[in-house]
């Protein structure tokens, strides 16, 4: 059994992180939150030592140490994205390998810098990268890897959540702290396709703006034509007024169907990475660069055949 700590309990996805640590015998020791709404602990791990400083959080977990049986084994973070290096950075000199969810880190330059570090303390950092264990992505990329080398893929990706008025006055809606649309509800997907079709040959944004963003991508394997908004406005007729996510990825005219199957994929990841398989820091550096790329660039018009349809009447 392995200790674990938990860096940001309070958020939307820590009870995925909680389950997956507790459905794999393992113990969730210490947990922090600066926001002490974490009741849900009582229903996976009550016995988890809860801090709302990390001061005092680190002390504990310091303390942690002096005891083989008790010292921490891993650090997990689910604290918001711009918070993440330092917490990360916490946990391998806590002597801890870390796991963290997306976006790891909002630049090339901090993955380099977490590097260094892994090198200073000996441990390693893992980043969730879900997806990848998907049943229909890796379908999908078993299917593109028996095409023929020649053929490259076009892809249409569309992905509407649309949020309410909290959503902007929470860290999400600072992109000084989410990085952004592309960078917060993103990065998955970017990760997702260079995952199946290989490296990014251009990444060029055509709108990036508050809300939404599009652009073109693309791969070794594939052209990738993208759209992502938390605007409702943004969501087609069809759905309108009966749903408030809209998720479509089109791949040479058929659709790929991963809605379900997200259930046990925390679960999954947790299990690769406690058996030494996990994604580290070079799998997760190619979205990373996707994502800082996109939020450097200045959005351009479309080449013809390389806006995406919704991009129609959107201003950059």
């Amino acid at each position: 059994m392995k200790n674990f700590a938990l860096i940001g309990a309070a958020g939307y996805i820590a009870p995925r992180h909680m389950r997956a640590i507790k459905d794999l015998g393992q113990r969730l020791s210490i947990a922090y939150d600066i926001n002490d709404s974490v009741g849900i602990i009582d229903s996976i791990s009550p016995q988890s030592e809860f801090f709302t400083d990390f001061e005092h959080f680190l002390e504990h977990a310091c303390r942690l140490r002096r005891d083989p049986a008790t010292a921490l084994h891993y650090v997990s973070i689910c604290s918001p994205n711009h918070l993440h290096h330092a917490h990360i950075a916490a946990g391998l000199r806590l002597g801890c390998d870390v796991i963290c969810e997306k976006p790891l880190v909002p630049t090339p330059a901090l993955i380099d810098d977490l590097a260094e570090i892994e090198r200073e303390t000996g441990r390693r950092v893992y980043n969730i990268l879900q997806l990848r264990h998907h049943d229909a992505i890796l379908k999908l990329r078993e299917k593109v890897a028996n095409a023929s080398r020649d053929r490259k893929f076009d892809v249409e990706l569309t992905y509407i959540t649309s949020r309410g008025k909290w959503y902007m006055q929470s860290w999400k809606g600072d992109p000084r702290k989410s990085f952004g649309v592309a960078t917060n509800i993103g990065v998955h997907f970017y990760d997702m396709l260079q995952f199946v079709f290989g490296p990014v040959v251009r990444n060029e944004v055509h709108l990036n703006a508050e809300a939404k963003a599009a652009g073109y991508l693309e791969y070794e394997r594939a052209r990738v034509r993208w759209f992502l908004s938390i605007d409702a406005d943004d969501l087609p007729a069809e759905v309108r007024g009966k749903k408030t996510t809209f998720r479509n990825i089109d791949i040479n005219g058929e659709q790929l169907e991963f809605s379900e199957g997200f259930t046990d994929l925390h679960t999954t990841s947790y299990r690769e990475v406690l058996a030494g398989r996990g994604y580290g820091l070079a799998d997760a550096r190619p979205c990373i660069e996707v994502v800082d790329t996109i939020r450097e660039s200045r959005p351009s018009a479309p080449r013809p055949g390389e806006g995406h349809p919704f991009l129609e009447g959107k201003r950059a």
